[in-house]
């Protein structure tokens, strides 16, 4: 959201610099995540000047361009060439002098040399409007009253006030802040003064000669329909000062009408429609909802399928408006337009969200509805916004203000307690000083005690409902800052069951950053295209968008995008882990799993001079997913390959009929849909399995063997189908007690063995924990292992 510093100053008495007010309005919750000085004429006019024509002839080398002389202030004229058809002398001008930057406003900018045109020195440039970015003419030069005095800066002259944007991150439960008069509250009972309000008491009613009946049909979804009418209106170019205070908020002015309840919209915080009244079948607005499937083409010439339940604004023969949302194509104000109906109203803020998503439209208005607008603002806006357009459009009010309010918003009411204020903040701020706050961010006292207070809680403060949320509002405006941070802690012993979940994840966290990984965060919405399943999917009854309209079933494929987006910027090696939790439908029943999930794409290391750059291969993998379950003291468990639609090759590991992990190479399928063009390998973890495993682990202390290891190798033949845990399962079934361990490090396939044959290479690691091991007791159990290689495995023993 942006706020305009000038603006802001019309509600406060305030000389504090922008920086400074950013600063405080960071303190009270509203965030700035921007400071910006906006000029509002692009370069702010600098170097040009306004100038008096002396002189002026007809340029001797070319019939379309004069020769002028002109005055610019500095006690000597200078001499400029000019192109345009009305430079005369005598005039007011604007001069643009040498060296000055010139910004039009179609093109680059351009500086202004001293140079000779057809023959004919020329210092400087006299201006049109559409040069300088005053205006659109270029018909000629501008030319000024008499009033102007030459030399005088043109941003001087043009009263031109440099401003401030400040770039609001504005939370969705701050709707109380949308706009300048919200910011502005919530500064002034910071600053502790008043608010300076528009005065709207000039309003009345000139004549009743443009009465349009009103019939809100659904109260539920329209609470409130304020509106009057305007005749004789004007619709023409809005005044500076309003094209300039919507420039200094990225908002491009249309005319002084729409100008107006864009003002209107993002000083006070109402959304406001004007209608061409003439437009308006049978003189009548009837705000209510139309049959499923009607036909309605909005201002973006889009025709879009009504739902049964948008709440539109119509009149005795179609809809005009998709009411808080946005106008219909012929509904709006045009240049031929004379008289206005004005709507101030305000809608449910659930009824306008659910339309706004259905249709896939986000407006300023929109925005506001959804969050929640102020229902007492409505009469209050319709008078400012009125008042205006008959000042700027030269128009009458020619209805009463029609008012449709049955069922009036009760304010919330809240009891607090100052102890329960401080023990909250935890600090203690004086009884005296919470009343002040409390009354300053509008919040009225009903009673009072020594022990608290009764409150009313005005209805544009929507997320205020509780004691805790008086609280913040206390502590926002009190300041963060204040509260000191104690220094002791104290703290209870409290048992905590095997395992400690956080500690655990803590653990192997620091496990894999240790190894390179980083952690990642993907949103558990994701895109329905994702849901596999579609069964199980978890949809979302009313979602964001398209992208975000079910709860994931895996925790790949948002990471693939992360995957995708660190590929897109020249950063293709990755290594992420992601601890989260997956959301499936079974049995008509909700089940969420907690998952861990390892992702691994490019190279192993970064490229560097003295070593060679190796890929990350799918062993990289099973070494890390290996980390892992060693790092979490499992050792039991079995291996299988596997076949599943979601790896195109990989392992899994698991103990009876539950998977410990899966892991493997990404499919093609799920690398397009992320846009993925390089291997990815990842492993899923079923980290609740794991804690569980963890739970039951026994510690056992054992002391570090004092007596050396020996290695043995063999090598041998073995069928194709022979896989390295088969013989690996067969050596420990022969020697569990000296045999500590199993590698292969060699494994050759090749036309130079037998057809359906391979070459593993091993090697055995033996240790006795109580004595060295003799040459005898090695080749004992070493002819063990071969005899039930060969028995088992069919393994030939090569010599």
């Amino acid at each position: 959201m942006k706020i305009s510093y000038n603006w802001l100053k019309q509600f406060l008495s305030t000389e504090l610099a922008p920086q400074e007010l950013s600063l405080i309005l960071t303190n009270i919750g509203l965030e700035v995540e921007s400071l910006e000085k906006v000029q509002p004429v692009a370069g702010g006019l600098e170097g040009l000047v306004i100038g008096h024509v002396l002189t002026r002839i007809q340029h001797p080398n070319a019939d379309r361009l004069s020769v002028t002389t002109v005055d610019v202030g500095t006690g000597e004229a200078v001499q400029i060439v000019c192109g345009a058809p009305n430079v005369a002398a005598g005039q007011k001008v604007v001069v643009a002098t040498v060296g000055t930057t010139v910004h039009p406003n179609e093109g680059e900018p351009f500086k202004i040399n001293k140079s000779k045109i057809r023959g004919e020195v020329s210092e400087g440039m006299i201006c049109a409007e559409d040069e300088i970015g005053l205006g659109n003419s270029h018909a000629g030069i501008m030319v000024l009253g008499e009033d102007a005095v030459p030399g005088t800066p043109a941003n001087e002259f043009f009263k031109l006030e440099d401003d401030y944007q400040f770039e609001i991150g504005l939370t969705p439960n701050r709707a109380d802040a949308a706009s300048h008069y919200g910011v502005a509250r919530d500064l002034a009972a910071y600053l502790k003064q008043g608010l300076k309000m528009p005065d709207v008491s000039a309003f009345k009613t000139t004549d009743k000669t443009q009465e349009i009946e009103v019939n809100v049909e659904d109260t539920a979804a329209c609470p409130r329909y304020s509106s009057v009418t305007i005749s004789g209106v004007t619709v023409q170019t809005s005044p500076d000062w309003l094209q300039d205070k919507l420039k200094v908020i990225g908002i491009r002015p249309i005319n002084n009408i729409v100008d107006i309840t864009n003002y209107i919209l993002h000083e006070l915080g109402q959304p406001l429609h004007a209608f061409d009244a003439d437009e308006i079948s049978g003189q009548q607005v009837i705000v209510k909802k139309c049959t499923e499937g009607t036909p309605f083409v909005t201002l973006d010439g889009v025709e879009r399928k009504l739902g049964a339940e948008d709440l539109m604004i119509c009149d005795a023969e179609k809809p005009l408006t998709i009411a808080g949302v946005y106008g219909g194509k012929n509904s709006g104000v045009s240049e031929k337009t004379t008289n206005i109906f004005l709507e101030s109203a305000y809608f449910n803020a659930v009824s306008v969200r659910k339309t706004a998503k259905r249709h896939g439209l986000k407006t300023d208005a929109s925005f506001r509805y959804e969050r929640g607008t102020d229902p007492e603002m409505t009469v209050f806006a319709l008078k400012r916004a009125a008042l205006l357009i008959c000042e700027l459009g030269g128009g009458h009010i020619s209805s009463e203000i029609s008012d449709i309010y049955p069922d009036p918003v009760s304010p919330a009411k809240v009891d607090v307690t100052y102890h329960n204020i401080n023990k909250l903040i935890g600090a203690v701020i004086p009884d005296e000083e919470i009343r002040s706050i409390i009354t300053a961010v509008g919040i009225k006292i009903t009673q009072e005690n020594e022990q608290g207070l009764s409150l009313e809680i005005p209805a544009y403060k929507v997320d205020v409902t509780r004691e805790c949320d008086v609280t913040e509002e206390v502590l926002r405006i009190y300041g963060y800052n204040n509260i000191a941070i104690p220094t002791k802690i104290n703290a209870s012993l409290a048992f905590t069951a095997k395992p400690d979940k956080e500690q655990t994840q803590h653990v192997i966290a620091d496990l894999l950053t240790a190894n390179g990984f980083l952690e990642i965060w993907c949103n558990s919405l994701t895109k329905g295209i994702y849901a596999d399943p579609k069964e199980e999917a978890v949809q979302i009854l009313n979602p964001l968008s398209s992208d975000l309209n079910v709860m994931r079933q895996r925790l790949l494929p948002p990471a693939l995008e992360s995957v995708a987006y660190n590929q897109n910027r020249k950063n293709p090696d990755v290594k992420f882990y992601e601890f989260g939790k997956t959301y499936h439908l079974i049995n008509e029943a909700y089940v969420e799993r907690p998952r861990l999930l390892l992702v691994m794409s490019g190279a192993l290391t970064e490229e560097n001079w003295s070593t060679k750059t190796e890929s990350l291969s799918f062993y990289h993998l099973k070494s890390a997913v290996e980390a892992v379950i060693g790092r979490l003291g499992i050792a039991n468990y079995q291996i299988e390959e596997i076949s599943d639609a979601h790896y195109a090759f990989g392992l899994r590991y698991f103990r009876g009929q539950q998977t410990i992990v899966t892991f493997g190479a990404v499919t093609a399928a799920d690398k397009k849909l992320a846009d993925v063009d390089k291997e990815v390998y990842y492993a899923d973890f079923d980290w609740a399995l794991l804690l569980d495993i963890v739970r039951k682990n026994k510690v056992i202390f054992k002391e570090i063997p004092k007596f050396p290891v020996v290695r043995r190798d063999l090598s041998m033949l073995v069928d194709a189908g022979v896989t390295f845990e088969q013989l690996k399962a067969v050596a420990f079934k022969t020697e569990k007690k000296l045999l500590k361990q199993v590698q292969v490090f060699d494994v050759y396939v090749g036309d130079k063995l037998p057809e359906g044959k391979k070459s593993y290479a091993l090697n055995f690691t033996l240790q006795d924990d109580q004595q060295t091991l003799t040459d005898k007791q090695i080749d004992s159990v070493m002819q063990k292992i071969i005899a039930n290689l060969e028995q088992s495995a069919k393994a030939e023993i090569r010599k």
